[in-house]
C-alpha cells in the first residue's frame, strides 16, 4: 500500500511540474492512477475465481487513495515544486504547508544531470503528510525547453 501511494504522491505532481494549464484536477489525475496502479495490484494478489474481486477492490481503493492525495495539492504546491527544482542545490530540502488543505510538502533534489538530448534532468524525493500519514516518492524531471520541469519517470 506505501508504495501505492508513493507512486500517486509522484503521479499527483506529475500534473504541476509538467506545466500545462490544460490538465486536469490533481484529485482527478491521482484518482485515475491509483485506480490503475490498484488494479494492477489486486489482480496479483487476486488467486483463481478471487483474482477478478481483488482487481476491482484494488480498483477502488487506489481511487480513494489517489483522490484524497490529489485533492490536498494545488497550483501553489506545483509552484513551489517546480522553483525548488529550478532552483534548489543537491540535498537542499524546500518544505512548505499548504494553508488551504494542510498538506505538509517537501521535496529535495538528489542528483542532477544532463541526458542524451541535452536537457538538464534532476531526481528528487517528495515527502507528502495528509492527515498524519507520511508518504515518500521518487521521481526525476526534466527541464523544457520553456524552463518548465516534466516528470520522466
Amino acid at each position: 500500500m506505501k508504495r501505492i501511494i508513493a507512486v500517486l504522491t509522484a503521479s499527483a505532481f506529475a500534473v504541476g511540474i509538467a506545466g500545462c494549464a490544460q490538465n486536469p484536477s490533481q484529485e482527478t489525475v491521482g484518482g485515475l492512477t491509483g485506480a490503475v496502479i490498484g488494479g494492477v495490484v489486486g489482480h496479483q494478489i487476486g488467486e483463481g475465481r478471487g483474482k477478478d474481486l481483488a482487481t476491482i477492490a484494488g480498483a477502488v481503493i487506489g481511487a480513494a487513495v489517489g483522490s484524497n492525495i490529489g485533492r490536498h495539492l494545488d497550483a501553489q504546491d506545483e509552484l513551489r515544486a517546480q522553483q525548488a527544482l529550478e532552483t534548489n542545490r543537491i540535498g537542499q530540502v524546500s518544505a512548505w504547508t499548504n494553508p488551504d488543505t494542510g498538506a505538509q510538502i517537501a521535496l529535495t533534489p538528489t542528483r542532477t544531470y544532463e541526458n542524451p538530448y541535452g536537457q538538464y534532468c534532476r531526481e528528487y524525493q517528495t515527502e507528502v503528510i495528509v492527515g498524519g500519514q507520511v508518504e515518500k516518492a521518487y521521481g526525476t524531471a526534466c527541464r523544457q525547453p520553456d524552463g518548465s520541469w516534466q516528470i520522466v519517470q
